[in-house]
């Protein structure tokens, strides 16, 4: 049965109009899909009607074949046979299989379906590759399937990570595989090397057209090396598994390439896609990343930055209260994400109160103390702060001395405590660059909030590593494009206009307000000892505050009626 089922599918192969070629769109009607080694191609399929897919005329010096197929976020299956067994097939969103070839074989089978009420937009692939070439997942001992060539990705708020099976040495048709952990030399699997690549989709693009074209990028070697970032390299005695930050709503492809240094040959794994948010959550999807609270709470932020970037040395106030507002917000909601599990706007909102209160005790102890190197402590340290974090959003922050904790910790404390230490001597122009700098920048996180930008990273890559005591083995890599050069061009232009703008007001005035307790306190003795002063007839506080209260109360008392009354007599 199984020769007459190949001679058949043999016979439908040779007929015309069976397409098989690079980027052919198109759904087979009698449940067969053509392929052709390194071609791409484009179907649908529907949960009634499974595929069958073949590939033939396979070249005899080929050794194995990958096939793969991709899909946006509805899972298909691919298997070896109609039943699905554990180690036989494989369900997701980017699935493949390795088929070692045996002597003389020259077809393959696959079979194809998915269990999704709509149809499902795929792409596959099969790829062949020599027995020089080393097999992706051929050593695997974790997963399923007994060569899996699969990326497995997980993703949350922080961090996604990506695991993979090794690899092993590349073996003839018709021989046994090599041992994976007998020996350790330099004959044995151990000398593979694995090259992590990422590769940033367009950004804000969501859609299915552009992610399938984007993965024929990342699915042969030779176009992985070119068209992508090798992030990090492995050897056989690392742990098979990188951390990434999530970048949420922002489409990345991950592939893995193992190379033999000895044969100087290469293979690469099966892709795999996130953009770490889900298309079918009711709540917080993909195509509506930002929640309502986080517009509004940075909408309004964005405001007062705006104000602070142009007047905030003029309004020294306001400016501290903004400076206020930071440092307790921030630190606030690090301690309560870690201590309580209370839902995100409620911790938004109460971020929002504290922030509020640490700028009002900050204003405050300028009013009462007036300790101005105190104050302008504050501020040095919000702009050390935003300096220390663009260090690390270079490709500094992805060095492996600064995975250690303490060794992070310090450095980005040093580089903050430096900034208010650099500007000791100009403490006018160290408050006016930091009106200028962190006042722009809060327009740039409101902008995020409603269109996605890199750049708002530059900070939360820091929260998460607060939060998080993960993030630190995490890479940090995030896409530059077009939409991040300009709204990086309106921050340094909204930063140097107001900069500017505040020098030039500034000129020959003073360099800081006057203690206001103190102004407060001559005035209040001037009126005392001034009786010429109008001012001097004014009531005590007090005394204004209970006459004020008398007269709201009589308000709420009746009218007594006109005329005398006079009590009846018993």
């Amino acid at each position: 049965m199984e020769v007459l089922r190949v001679l058949a599918l043999t016979m439908m192969a040779l007929q015309p109009g069976v397409a098989g070629g690079a980027e052919i769109v198109g759904n087979s009607s009698v449940g067969v899909i053509e392929f052709s080694v390194g071609k791409f191609r484009y179907f649908q399929l529907n949960r009634r009607f499974p595929e069958e897919a073949i590939l033939r005329d396979i070249s005899s010096n080929v050794t194995f074949l990958i096939f793969q197929i991709h899909s946006q976020y509805q899972n298909t299956t691919i298997s070896f046979s109609k039943t699905e067994l554990p180690n036989t097939s494989g369900t997701g969103t980017d699935k493949g299989l390795v088929f070692m070839l045996r002597p003389e074989q020259s077809m393959c089978f696959w079979y194809l379906e998915t269990l999704d009420a709509e149809p499902v937009q795929n792409v596959a692939i099969p790829l062949s590759y020599s027995e020089r070439d080393p097999i992706p997942g051929g050593c695997n001992l974790e997963f399923d399937l007994d060569i899996d060539p699969n990326i497995y990705l997980e993703f949350d708020f922080f961090e996604t990570t990506i695991k993979f099976a090794p690899a092993n040495l590349g073996y003839a048709r018709g021989t046994d595989p090599p041992p994976c952990d007998i020996r350790t030399g330099q004959d044995s699997r151990w000398r593979l090397q694995y090259d992590v690549y990422q590769y940033f989709l367009p950004e804000n693009d969501l859609t299915e057209e552009g992610l399938l074209k984007h993965l024929q990028r990342m699915a042969e070697v030779s176009r992985v090396t070119a068209s992508a970032i090798k992030v990090a390299t492995l050897t056989a005695n690392d742990k098979t598994s990188v951390s990434f930050s999530s970048l949420r709503g922002q489409g990345v492809i991950y592939n893995v390439i193992v190379w033999d240094p000895f044969l100087n040959t290469s293979a690469a794994y099966v892709p795999v896609h996130t953009y770490a948010c889900s298309f079918e959550a009711v709540e917080g999807n993909c195509s509506s990343l930002g929640r309502v609270s986080t517009k509004v709470f940075f909408t309004l932020f964005a405001l007062l930055g705006l104000f602070i970037c142009f007047f905030g040395h003029r309004f020294w106030k306001t400016e501290l209260f903004f400076i206020g507002f930071i440092f307790m917000g921030f630190f606030f909601y690090i301690l309560i994400t870690r201590l309580t599990l209370i839902n995100y706007d409620v911790r938004l909102i109460l971020t929002a109160v504290m922030g509020s209160v640490g700028g009002i005790f900050l204003v405050a102890a300028w009013w009462r103390f007036g300790i101005l190197l105190l104050c302008m402590l504050c501020v040095g340290l919000v702009l050390g702060f935003l300096v220390s974090s663009v260090t690390f959003f270079t490709p500094l922050g992805n060095l492996a001395v600064f995975r250690n904790d303490s060794v992070f910790w310090v450095t980005f404390s040093c580089i903050a405590v430096l900034i208010p230490v650099v500007f000791m001597g100009c403490l006018r122009m160290l408050n006016i660059v930091t009106c200028g700098v962190t006042g722009s920048y809060a327009v740039v996180l409101a902008v995020d909030s409603y269109l996605y930008t890199s750049l708002s990273y530059i900070t939360l890559n820091v929260l998460k590593r607060a939060l998080n005591t993960h993030f630190r083995g995490a890479f940090t890599n995030v896409p530059f494009q077009t939409n991040d050069f300009i709204i990086l061009a309106v921050w340094g232009m909204l930063a140097v206009s107001g900069i500017t703008l505040q020098i030039r007001r500034e000129r020959g005035q003073p360099l800081f307000p006057p203690h206001p307790y103190q102004l407060w306190k001559r005035e209040r003795e001037r009126r005392v000892t001034n009786i010429l002063d109008p001012s001097y007839h004014i009531p005590p506080w007090r005394e204004r505050l209970h006459g004020r209260l008398t007269q709201i109360r009589e308000l709420f008392q009746k009218e007594q009626p006109a005329g005398e009354r006079t009590p009846l007599l018993f």
